[in-house]
């Protein structure tokens, strides 16, 4: 039986490993728990490793007439699936489109928050760059889906990854994300979002007022865009720790120095 949550309209799928301090997994878009299966397990190692899939990808069903999804509907998912588990406070690791959701809901509830781990979240507004980047992506996402019906996801794979990347990836896996283009589409509708026409606006201020411990990670061969907005965000966080790791946007959130950051939190 796949476990599931309801929470309202809204029906999430997760997974658990371990026991102990939670760690919160929060993927991309487009993503799905299935991508983070292995960093999960090596992640539940060290901790109660909770993953799950965002409102409208994976296994958790875009609720009927869903025509836009906001970056607060992300966090208020993620936070009532913390409060379903009893798993505040947790240590929640995002990446990419994930990442920015974890920021949001650090920046909204604090003290649900233990420590936060960001691989290369998409903060685009901090960068003008990065803010005309993710403008282009937004368009050659819906021209993408106008020209062939369901390449929402694919193109937005392509655009930060790679094509070669998609291509290499298990034809299960590419059907797990090419069902999530309306979820895609959605997000680029609406509000606060990397993809959406309002992305998320952060005051620099509350960014360095956050009280818990932060951790910024970014890969070598990133899109430069991406790795701006890590800059960025590394000089408005002076107290954050932050690397740079081999390879691209797609970071192992089981990676070594991820998995001591927890660790320091959940001893």
């Amino acid at each position: 039986m796949v476990p599931m949550v309801a929470l309202g309209r809204v029906r999430l799928h997760y997974e658990e490993r371990g026991a102990g301090t939670p760690v919160l997994g929060v993927h991309g878009s487009p993503g799905s728990a299935a991508l983070w299966q292995d960093a999960a397990r090596d992640l539940g190692r060290h901790g109660r490793c909770i993953t799950y899939d965002r409102r409208g990808f994976g296994r958790s069903p875009l609720p009927d007439g869903t025509s836009a999804l906001d970056l607060d509907d992300h966090v208020d998912d993620a936070l009532a699936l913390l409060d379903a588990l009893a798993a505040r406070p947790a240590v929640v690791v995002g990446r990419s489109t994930g990442g920015l959701v974890a920021l949001a809901l650090a920046l909204r509830e604090p003290e649900a928050v233990l420590g936060l781990a960001l691989l290369e979240p998409t903060v685009v507004t901090l960068d003008r760059v990065a803010s005309a980047w993710t403008t282009r992506q937004r368009e050659r996402v819906f021209a993408a889906e106008a020209a062939e019906p369901g390449s929402a996801a694919r193109a937005v794979v392509v655009d930060a990854l790679g094509e070669g990347v998609w291509e290499a990836w298990p034809s299960q896996v590419r059907d797990v994300l090419t069902r999530s283009s309306a979820a895609v589409l959605a997000e680029a509708r609406g509000e606060g979002l990397d993809l959406s026409p309002k992305p998320l606006v952060v005051d620099p201020d509350a960014l360095a007022a956050l009280p818990m411990p932060v951790l910024l990670v970014s890969g070598e061969d990133s899109p430069t865009p991406l790795r701006a907005v890590v800059a960025r965000l590394a000089t408005a966080m002076p107290d954050a720790m932050s690397f740079v790791v081999p390879g691209g946007h797609l970071i192992d959130p089981a990676h070594p120095e991820i998995l001591a950051f927890v660790d320091r939190l959940t001893v």
